[in-house]
């Protein structure tokens, strides 16, 4: 009974979110997040442009709130907006905008749009970032493109837990394009990183042991005279 509770529960979950996806379709959105509170449904939406969400005198999450009301039956649902610090850092934020360009000025500007897109990643300090346009791009067969740089870890618990990574898919006339973006953020700390002493500690330590000698000899001079 508690299973199927929880397995209705995440469904509904997943329902509201990909609903909200596709009505903020091009605002840059990076994930939803929804929490259950005393209070009712507190839904946060992190994107990188949080003005398109919020719309005119806040008109998109009114409308945004009146139907998650009706169509999922919530009692009091909270919409909020959540800012990304760091869109370029963010995969989702960076799918969105590929998708976006893709959609506007179509498959044949891939290139560009895939060479920009991971210049900026980088740009913004990651340490390695991968992206993956797969599909009719510009062919009438199904290709698969990889625009990488930097280190990326692809396998172990670092491209499990610490690579961030982000799939959508861009509607075009030609077909449904994939976009796959993974990006290893400056802040992770790999287990295969050390340090070596550089020689100029060890000789400032030295020097430091030379003069302590040489004041030590002055001070038992100075006392025999």
């Amino acid at each position: 009974m508690i299973e199927k509770r929880f397995v209705k529960q995440k469904i509904s979950e997943f329902q509201i979110q990909d609903f909200l996806k596709k009505e903020l379709l091009n605002c840059g959105i990076s994930h939803i997040e929804i929490k259950r509170t005393p209070l009712g449904e507190k839904i946060t939406v992190f994107t990188s442009r949080p003005g398109l969400v919020v719309g005119k005198k806040g008109e998109t999450i009114k409308r945004l709130t009146i139907v998650l009301k009706k169509k999922f039956k919530m009692d009091n649902p909270q919409l909020e907006v959540g800012e990304i610090e760091n869109p370029n850092l963010d995969p989702g934020a960076v799918a969105d905008r590929i998708v976006y360009a893709l959609e506007r000025f179509g498959s044949k500007r891939f290139k560009s749009i895939g060479y920009q897109s991971l210049q900026d990643i980088l740009d913004a300090g990651a340490l390695g970032a991968e992206i993956v346009i797969s599909g009719k791009v510009p062919s009438s067969r199904a290709k698969k493109w990889r625009f990488k740089a930097g280190h990326l870890k692809k396998s172990g618990d670092i491209s499990l837990s610490k690579v961030k990574k982000k799939t959508v898919q861009a509607l075009l006339k030609s077909g449904v394009i994939g976009v796959k973006v993974s990006i290893m953020p400056p802040d992770i700390i790999l287990p295969d990183k050390f340090e070596l002493k550089t020689e100029k500690k060890e000789q400032k330590k030295i020097e430091d042991v030379v003069k302590i000698e040489k004041e030590g000899t002055e001070d038992g001079n100075n006392k025999k005279e």
